[in-house]
Formats: C-alpha cells, structure tokens, sequence
C-alpha cells in the first residue's frame, strides 16, 4: 500500500519537473526569436519590412473597426437630439398656423359682416334718414312657434313698442318689448302676428297670420277668392302701426305668402322711427 502511494509522488513529481523543464524551453525559444528578428529589422531585411507593414496594416484595421461605436455614437445622439428638437419647432410651428387660421376665420367673419352692413347702409340709406336706426341682431328666439329676435338698440335710441322693423326695406316685423339697451321683435311669421295687407290690383284687404313653422297665409279674404302666383304683398297700413305700402312678400296659388326676407337668416335690421298712430301692447 505504502509503495503504490511513493510510486504516485514519484510520477506527479516527475511530471512537475518536465512540466516546468518544458516552460523554460519555450520561454527560451521567444527569446531567441525576439533577437533573430530584432537583427532581421536592424539590418534592413525586406522579409521583416513586409510582414511589419501587414501586421501594421491588420492592427490598423481592427483598430479602426473597434473605435468606430465611439465614433457612431456621437452622430447617432446628434441626430436623435435633432429629431426631438425638429419634433418641437414642428409643434411650435404648427401652433401658430393653427393661430393664424383662427385670426384668418375672424378676419373672414368680421369682413362678411361688414359687407353685410355695408349692403344694408346703401338700401336702406340709414346714414341719410333721421327717422331710421340700424340694429344688430344678438338673440334669436327660433322655437317651432313663437319668432322673435332680439336686437341691441333700446329706448336709450327711441325704440317703441309697436316700431316697424325692416331689412332691405322689406318689412320683417314689428317691436313689442324695449329695455334701455334691447328690444324684442315680433317676426312676420310668429303664430301671434297679425298684419292687414293689401294685394293684387283690385287693392284685395287681407290679415296676414304667422305660420310659426310654416310660411304666414292670408285670411279674411274676399268670398270665392282665386289664388294665384307671384303677386306683391304691402302693409295696407290700416291698423296704424305699420307704413302703407311696405312690400312683404309674394303670393302662392295655395294662400300663403312667401316673405322676401328668410326670418331665420337675419343679422341687421333697421327700425322705423315713426310712432305709431294707436297705442300698441
């Protein structure tokens, strides 16, 4: 037992030793080729020359190829960080079109109103009158039976109940309520609006009723009246409220009256200052 355990110390021994003897060899084996080739290059041997410049050549390249991430990177940040700042001159950028669009919209309402006015000012030659206010509508009380608007120009201007409203000198309707800076207009076709008309040229009299939501007829007509197309409505002035002779709108074959002026489509009016001869509530 004893000999077997020298014999194994002996071989691990053994095999130390030529381990080691095998080290020493090779290290004197790098040496001596470190020195055949340190005189090779001294004395200017085209073998060396020409296998330096290859391994120069190769350490070149792989250099070149392990620098390149930290050359990338710096591109690759730019151009990241240039993507966001694009990103946000674009929404800035798009925030003042979308301003510019808005003042553009505004710049468009406030010139078609101004048309609108100006359109108004020259048919009716309100600047002209003394006894005409031009007024703009600010509410719209459009419900399937009452019509009626509401304007901004009151007493304050010397607004009455009862004060004729037109447009285009085509009459509209008539004031029935003043506040000192409003007034609310009864429109033609309100189920309470009555108006006495006159037609036609045998001076037909008539009541000219509102239709809430359809178009106002004409009632109180001569007995056994033939209806017929496109015949010029007026105020006949009777009830002493509104102006003789103010046109109104134009006759269908089915007894109502298409009015000149589309009540839903109002935006200035002009109210006639003339008071009117019987007390109106």
């Amino acid at each position: 037992m004893s000999v077997s355990r020298d014999d194994f110390s002996i071989a691990f021994r053994s095999a130390l030793l030529q381990r080691g003897a095998s080290q020493k060899f090779s290290i004197l084996s790098l040496i001596i080729l470190a020195l055949i080739i340190f005189f090779l290059d001294v004395y200017g041997f085209q073998v060396v020359k020409t296998t330096r410049s290859i391994v120069n050549d190769l350490v070149y390249r792989v250099t070149y190829l392990a620098s390149t991430p930290t050359r990338l990177f710096p591109s690759i940040n730019e151009g990241i960080a240039g993507h966001f700042n694009l990103k946000k001159e674009n929404e800035e950028l798009r925030q003042v079109i979308e301003k510019y669009k808005a003042l553009d919209l505004n710049l468009e309402y406030i010139s078609n109103e101004n048309k609108n006015l100006k359109k108004v000012l020259d048919t009716e030659d309100v600047e002209k009158v003394s006894n005409k206010i031009l007024a703009k509508v600010l509410v719209d009380r459009n419900s399937p039976f009452l019509k009626s608007i509401i304007i901004n120009k009151g007493s304050k201007e010397g607004i009455i109940k009862g004060m004729p409203v037109t447009q285009n000198r085509y009459l509209v309707g008539r004031i029935v309520e003043t506040n000192y800076l409003s007034s609310r207009v009864l429109l033609l076709n309100d189920l309470n609006s009555r108006i006495p008309v006159t037609f036609d040229e045998k001076s037909t009299q008539a009541i000219l009723t509102g239709g809430g939501t359809r178009e106002p007829t004409l009632s109180y007509l001569p007995e056994g009246y033939q209806f017929e197309e496109d015949i010029t409505v007026f105020a006949s002035g009777k009830d002493g409220i509104f102006t003789a002779g103010t046109p109104i709108g134009k006759t269908t074959d089915y007894g109502a009256v298409k009015l000149f002026v589309d009540p839903n489509q109002l935006s200035f009016v002009t109210v006639n200052l003339i008071k009117p001869s019987k007390e109106v509530f």
